[in-house]
């Protein structure tokens, strides 16, 4: 069935032709109104809602944004008068994911490219210091928002005027502000790179008078500062993550065997973070080699005088007197003698000299503790839990032994326990939003919207007055035929009027010309119910007469 008949539009074509100039151009200008407002509206129903993805931006940003928007498939605009970018609300949360993921908008002015735009002349040299610092600052906080973690960033650089004096001299400091992402966090070591990039691009600038801090007012570079509460820190962490290891190792070893939610480790990890050095020099003493003897021997024969020192012991001995020999008992006396040995012996022997210096983070004790969950077993459909056997327990102790690398010299310990684990409470599901509330409700709702008003433009304003003009066309023939009869009878007395438009206003059929006496009752009819229309016709057939 069609929307409007074919035969209904030519006859109200028709009957557009026999009203005046004025009516004419109303009723066109009224069609085109219908027609405007059907298309505005399929147009509007069609058209997403449009919603506000970042308000204000750096123009820079600006087109980054658009571009990167419009290669992700993404429809973006940009509004004229706010200047904001304007996505369909559907993909609001989706645009801001990709462009997060892209680092995007990066929302940092210019840097040192501002100075080149600036000219120098009749700028006095305080002014010239504070836009270097200002380009050095945003310079800066553009490196520091290249990370992944950081959204924006803020330097600000406290650079005191140096003096010749070195007394007078004072240290430069700076004070960083990041905006990390959603969820995102730096690390000691990352907080660390920065307080050292800044420290290095500043002259004068030690990294303890760098100062980070988050969005949140949370101190970054508190434990920075003290040299040894970052150690403990990084000692703290380096822990953790040696343990975590051997938990996932024994974790992945066991879950094929018992199950993904069957086993729960625990590991501590005794580590030795003392630095020391050791020199050692030993000696065997059972391949000695002799390397040298000296013997020395000394003997001495002879009279040895003595006296009593002094002035007479110096004098020379008196003259000598004859004694007779008389031969009977007489001895000779022998002279005194002396010897002295001396004997000297080097060896070699094997030595070696050994010196040793030991790491960081050596491992001193591991400490292992398992728990692993009840055995399930499925009897006539019905779930049943049933301990574990010892026999089990200590093969499985002796995997967990090999995959930590047990050492009974170290001390280490593993303890395997079974015990039945608590069934995990399933959650309420969340409710469920209602339809009208979800995204896509509101665009099926303007499209059904769209087709109910064009559906009442048609059949409520269109087809309605193509109808009255085909009606008013028919009425126009077949008045004028009972006219023509009543005319050749002596009928007369219609008034001059002008034509008006009967749409609201329905005419009962005029029964074809007949006898005289049907006539008569037809145009007295006409003339009762549209005397306007029937003054029309009879002023068209003098007009012509005449």
């Amino acid at each position: 069935m069609a929307l409007v008949n074919t035969e209904e539009v030519s006859a109200g074509l028709a009957g557009m032709s026999g009203l005046n100039a004025f009516r004419q151009i109303g009723l066109m200008l009224g069609l085109a109104a219908s027609v405007a407002i059907g298309v505005t509206v399929v147009l509007w129903s069609w058209t997403p809602n449009y919603g506000v993805l970042y308000g204000a931006l750096e123009e820079r940003d600006v087109s980054t944004v658009l571009d990167a928007l419009r290669q992700g498939g993404i429809d973006a605009k940009l509004d004229e008068a706010t200047g904001a970018i304007l996505v369909p609300k559907n993909n609001i949360h989706d645009a801001r994911i990709k462009l997060a993921s892209m680092g995007l908008p990066k929302g940092v002015s210019a840097g040192f490219d501002a100075l080149e735009n600036k000219s120098s002349f009749g700028v006095s040299q305080f002014m010239e210091k504070a836009r270097y610092q200002r380009a050095l600052e945003i310079e800066l906080a553009r490196t520091i928002s290249s990370l992944s973690n950081v959204k924006n960033a803020r330097v600000h650089l406290a650079v005191p005027r140096q003096s010749v004096f070195v007394r007078n001299r004072k240290k430069s400091s700076a004070s960083v502000v990041v905006d990390l992402f959603p969820g995102r966090s730096l690390e000691s070591g990352q907080v660390s790179a920065i307080t050292h990039m800044v420290s290095s691009s500043i002259p004068e600038l030690d990294v303890s008078s760098v100062t980070v801090v988050n969005q949140r007012g949370k101190l970054l570079t508190s434990g920075s500062a003290n040299l040894q509460i970052a150690r403990t820190g990084a000692q703290f962490e380096y822990i953790n993550k040696f343990e975590q290891a051997y938990i996932n190792r024994i974790e992945r070893l066991l879950e094929p065997i018992l199950g993904s939610e069957s086993v729960r480790a625990q590991v501590t990890a005794d580590i030795d973070f003392t630095s020391s050095e050791q020199t050692q020099e030993s000696f065997n003493p059972d391949a000695p080699a002799l390397r040298s003897d000296q013997t020395t021997v000394e003997e001495s024969t002879g009279v040895i005088s003595g006296g009593v020192p002094g002035a007479l012991t110096n004098q020379p001995p008196a003259a000598g007197t004859v004694q007779e020999n008389t031969g009977v008992g007489t001895e000779v006396a022998s002279a005194p003698s002396s010897s002295n040995r001396r004997e000297i012996r080097n060896y070699e022997l094997d030595k070696t000299i050994s010196h040793t210096r030991f790491s960081m983070g050596r491992l001193k004790r591991l400490s292992v503790a398992v728990v692993v969950d009840d055995k399930l077993t499925v009897v006539d459909g019905n779930t049943t839990r049933l301990p574990r056997t010892p026999e089990e327990l200590a093969r499985l102790s002796s995997l967990i032994k090999e995959a930590v690398g047990f050492s009974v010299r170290r001390g280490d310990t593993v303890n395997v326990m079974n015990s039945s684990f608590t069934v995990p409470v399933v959650p309420e599901p969340l409710p469920e939003v209602p339809i009208w509330e979800q995204g896509w409700a509101l665009d099926i709702g303007k499209k059904i919207l769209g087709g109910l008003l064009v559906l009442i433009v048609l059949f409520g304003i269109l087809k309605p007055i193509m109808r009255s003009l085909a009606t008013q066309s028919k009425e126009m023939v077949a008045v004028g035929a009972a006219a023509g009869s009543v005319a050749a009878g002596g009928a007369e007395g219609m008034a001059e009027d002008t034509v008006t438009l009967g749409a609201t206003q329905d005419i009962p059929a005029i029964p074809a010309p007949g006898s005289y006496e049907q006539n008569i009752i037809t145009a007295n009819k006409a003339v009762e119910q549209d005397p306007k229309l029937v003054a029309q016709v009879v002023k068209n057939w003098v007009a012509n007469d005449g």
